[in-house]
C-alpha cells in the first residue's frame, strides 16, 4: 500500500509539471492582418511587413495580392511597419487578441541634418499617437503632401466662388423686382389714361368697343372704354442715358414725367357735343396696338388701323403723334392721315382719308433717322364730321 501511494504521488506531480512547462512552451499567439495600401487607396503588392518588438525586428514578410498580410505572433506591443520603394508606414498595435489594421503608405520626410538626431525620437512619438484599426494618413509620417494641400485650397476658392455667384444673382434679382414697381413701363409698354385721373400700366390683351382687358402687376383688369382718356405706348429706343456726376449720382433722381394734355379735336364739334350725341356721331378708335418696326437705315415706321365704330361718316381721320423727346418735358409732333374710302365735298375737294360707320383704315407714320431719339409716345386721333 505504501508502495501504491509513493507511485501515485509520483505520477500526479509529473502530470502537473508537464502541464505547468507546457504552458511556458506553448504560449498562445494571435493572429494580426491587415492591408498595406498606397496614397491612392490601391493595395502594394510585395511591399515589406516588419515586426518589431522593442525596437528588434520578430518577423519579416512581403504582402501578397491587394497588398494584404496575415501573421501569427505572441502577445505583445509590436511596431508593424511597411516599406516599399521610398514609400512608409508603420503604426503600434498591442496585440492581445485577434487584430485587423490598415496602413497608408506616404513618402517619409527627410530630416535636415540638425534633425538626425532627433529622428528616433520623433518616430517614437508618431507611433505612440497611433491607435489599432486607424488609417495610416500623409500627416503622420511628416505632414500632409503638396498636392493634398493644393487640392483643398482650390476647393475652398470653387466653394466661395459659387457662393459669390449666388449672392449677386439674388442681389440681381431683387434690383430687378424693385425696378419693376418703382417704373412698370420696364415690362408693360402701355400707359392707359383714364377720366377719374388714374393710369394704368400695362398690355392690352382684349379691346372692342365697348371695354379692354388689360393684363397689369395685380392681375387682369376690364376697362371701360368710355373711361379711357388716351392710351400711350411707350416706345423705349436705344439712346445714350443722361450724364449725371459721380459725386451726385447717388442722390440723383431723374425729374418727374410730365403729364399729358388732353385730346385737343380741331373738328367742329367740341368733346361735349360728341360725348352727347355719340350715338349718331363719328367715332374713331384704334383696332389692336400699334406696331413699330425699324428698317436697314435706322428708319421708324409706326403702322395701325382706325375703325369708325360711330354712327355717322368720319372725315380727314388722322393720327398725331406726340414723341418725348426727354424727361425734361420736351416733345415733337408728327401727323399721320388714315387710308379710307374717297369723298368728293361740295367744294370739290376730294379726300381719301374718310371712314364710314363700321370701316377700317390703315394708317402709316414714317419717323426719319435724323428725328432723333425718343422716351415714348402717346397719339390723339383726330376726324371732321360734314353733312
Amino acid at each position: 500500500m505504501t508502495l501504491i501511494k509513493s507511485l501515485k504521488r509520483h505520477f500526479l506531480f509529473a502530470i502537473a509539471a508537464f502541464f505547468l512547462l507546457g504552458g511556458f512552451v506553448y504560449a498562445k499567439k494571435y493572429k494580426l492582418e491587415g492591408q498595406v495600401l498606397d496614397p491612392s487607396q490601391e493595395g502594394v503588392k510585395g511591399a515589406k511587413i516588419a515586426f518589431l518588438l522593442d525596437g528588434e525586428v520578430e518577423e519579416e514578410i512581403e504582402t501578397g495580392r491587394k497588398g494584404k498580410f496575415k501573421e501569427k505572433l505572441e502577445e505583445g506591443v509590436y511596431t508593424v511597419r511597411a516599406t516599399m520603394n521610398n514609400l512608409v508606414a508603420e503604426q503600434e498595435v498591442d496585440l492581445s487578441e485577434n487584430t485587423e489594421i490598415e496602413l497608408v503608405l506616404a513618402e517619409l520626410k527627410k530630416p535636415e541634418p540638425e534633425e538626425q538626431v532627433k529622428r528616433e525620437s520623433i518616430s517614437e512619438n508618431m507611433a505612440s499617437q497611433l491607435s489599432v484599426s486607424v488609417p495610416q494618413t500623409p500627416s503622420s509620417v511628416g505632414g500632409p503632401n503638396k498636392d493634398f494641400i493644393l487640392n483643398e485650397l482650390n476647393f475652398e476658392i470653387k466653394k466661395l466662388s459659387a457662393e459669390f455667384k449666388h449672392i449677386s444673382q439674388e442681389i440681381d434679382d431683387l434690383k430687378a423686382l424693385s425696378k419693376m414697381w418703382v417704373n412698370p413701363l420696364t415690362i408693360y409698354s402701355k400707359e392707359i389714361i383714364l377720366k377719374n385721373g388714374s393710369t394704368v400700366f400695362g398690355k392690352i390683351i382684349y379691346q372692342d368697343d365697348k371695354s379692354l382687358k388689360v393684363e397689369t402687376l395685380v392681375g387682369y383688369l376690364i376697362v371701360d372704354r368710355a373711361q379711357v382718356v388716351r392710351i400711350v405706348d411707350n416706345v423705349i429706343t436705344e439712346d445714350t442715358q443722361e450724364y449725371v456726376p459721380e459725386q451726385i449720382r447717388d442722390s440723383y433722381s431723374p425729374p418727374p414725367m410730365p403729364k399729358l394734355a388732353q385730346p385737343k379735336y380741331t373738328s367742329a364739334n367740341n368733346s361735349s357735343s360728341r360725348n352727347a350725341s355719340a350715338k349718331f356721331s363719328a367715332n374713331c378708335v384704334l383696332v389692336g396696338n400699334i406696331s413699330e418696326k425699324k428698317d436697314g437705315q435706322g428708319n421708324i415706321i409706326f403702322n395701325g388701323e382706325i375703325k369708325n365704330i360711330g354712327g355717322r361718316r368720319a372725315d380727314f381721320v388722322k393720327v398725331d403723334f406726340v414723341f418725348r423727346k426727354n424727361w425734361s418735358g420736351e416733345t415733337k409732333t408728327l401727323t399721320t392721315f388714315v387710308k379710307g374710302s374717297y369723298n368728293t365735298f361740295d367744294t370739290g375737294i376730294v379726300s381719301d382719308a374718310s371712314l364710314l360707320p363700321g370701316a377700317i383704315g390703315k394708317f402709316d407714320l414714317y419717323v426719319p433717322n435724323d428725328f432723333g431719339a425718343f422716351i415714348g409716345y402717346s397719339y390723339v386721333i383726330d376726324w371732321e364730321e360734314y353733312q
